[in-house]
């Protein structure tokens, strides 16, 4: 009954001879091709029974297909998880596939194979501390420095209009209690000029004393030449 629902010959003429989906060239893109080759012993839909190893997040796993379930497609496909051991996979291969076409049981252990190895790179890989590349963005590059060198220059405009608001405050242009102005602002205009004042009293202060000194010794020299000529 079975092989009357389902004849892999004419399946596979008309995937020959017209169109396939899956077929580029000599090549299958079928995810369960054994081989990746598109030929009539490879091809997993011309084939009622079949067999395929495919790796799923880092686990091998063994896919067989029967005529007996090609009635319903959801459960066509046996799934067997294969062990991470490369010679206990190739026993479970050999014992699933007891009595398999050679051609089938050849194909599964050199997908096995190439799977495992590629696995074992991979573990290499990640625990080989490798230094990472980083692409470098050209466009992007110009970009920041373009921003960088506006920034800057509104920076340099707005301090020196800072300063000339201030040197405009402190020579009252505006009037003693200029209106609009942050209040932060005049009171750091109001210190400052307090301790300009300061350090011109205390310079003032200090020239004082030093004439003073100045005095005081011209006359103690005076004194002591009187004390001397009458002697």
């Amino acid at each position: 009954i079975f092989w009357t629902m389902q004849s892999d010959d004419v399946i596979w003429q008309v995937i020959d001879k017209g169109h396939c989906s899956y077929k580029v060239k000599k090549f299958c893109r079928n995810e369960y091709n054994v081989s990746g080759l598109c030929n009539r012993a490879s091809c997993p839909l011309a084939n009622s029974r079949y067999a395929t190893v495919r790796e799923i997040e880092g686990k091998i796993y063994l896919f067989m297909k029967t005529i007996e379930r090609a009635h319903t497609p959801r459960n066509m496909w046996e799934k067997i998880e294969l062990s991470n051991n490369y010679s206990k996979a190739l026993e479970q291969i050999d014992s699933n596939l007891l009595y398999w076409p050679d051609f089938m049981i050849h194909k599964c252990k050199q997908r096995t194979t190439k799977i495992t190895q590629y696995l074992i790179k991979m573990r290499r890989l990640r625990l080989s501390q490798e230094p990472k590349l980083i692409g470098v963005n050209k466009k992007i590059d110009r970009r920041e420095l373009r921003r960088e060198a506006k920034a800057l220059a509104a920076a340099h405009l707005e301090r020196s209009i800072e300063q000339e608001l201030i040197e405009r405050l402190k020579s009252k242009a505006y009037g003693d209690a200029p209106l609009n102005v942050n209040e932060d602002v005049w009171r750091s205009v109001l210190n400052g000029k307090s301790k300009a004042e300061d350090l011109e009293f205390d310079d003032v202060e200090t020239d004082e004393e030093m004439e003073d000194e100045i005095e005081m010794d011209d006359d103690a020299e005076f004194i002591s030449e009187e004390s001397d000529e009458d002697e």
